[in-house]
């Protein structure tokens, strides 16, 4: 295997892992709101999520930005909890905008969630000063990792509010309402204190 599938795999699978629960939550409330039609939109904001981690990734991993693991595991399950408050507090306006804050703030969450990452690709690059090829293959395979979980997301949200015709507010409530309280949790028990 050579080096970009290497480090494209472990990027996937990092994403997909279950250890890593609180960015499959954070993704699941991102893309609850929106249905299969609305594709371009969720590919879209993922991908500016994507950008944010990608930069503190970088940043993180050179030693150009150190801020303490401990601080940012507390942050990541408050940003689950803020993006899930946003679902609940939905309106029109803030939702069909094609651009609008919803994106800005998954573009700044994702600074936070590549903070999380850093230590785990510090570990594995170890002394390697030449790690261009490695981040990007790694941030690759988040992406991709990432759209995999927005498809089955999708295709849940398909079966429940597309065919068998759940109400659409009642679904994302009650399932933002889930995240939530997961989110919540996770915060409580890494407050770093």
């Amino acid at each position: 295997m050579n080096e970009f599938e290497l480090y494209f795999t472990l990027g996937r699978q990092h994403i997909a892992d279950w250890q890593g629960i609180d960015h499959i939550l954070f993704i699941a409330a991102l893309c609850l709101r929106y249905q299969l039609n609305d594709w371009k939109k969720i590919f879209v904001l993922v991908t500016a999520f994507t950008i944010g981690h990608s930069i503190t990734l970088a940043l993180s991993v050179l030693n150009v930005l150190i801020i303490p693991s401990k601080w940012i595991e507390f942050f990541i399950p408050l940003t689950i909890v803020v993006t899930a408050i946003g679902n609940v507090i939905e309106n029109k306006r803030f939702i069909h905008q094609e651009i609008n804050s919803f994106y800005l703030l998954a573009f700044f969450f994702g600074f936070i969630h590549g903070l999380g990452f850093s230590n785990y690709l510090k570990s594995l690059l170890g002394k390697n000063n030449n790690i261009l090829l490695q981040l990007c293959s790694f941030n690759i395979g988040l992406e991709v990792g990432q759209l995999i979980i927005v498809a089955a997301i999708l295709s849940i949200s398909y079966i429940l509010v597309g065919l068998l015709k759940w109400n659409k507010k009642n679904y994302l409530l009650f399932v933002s309402g889930c995240i939530f309280s997961l989110a919540i949790k996770m915060a409580i028990e890494r407050y770093p204190f």
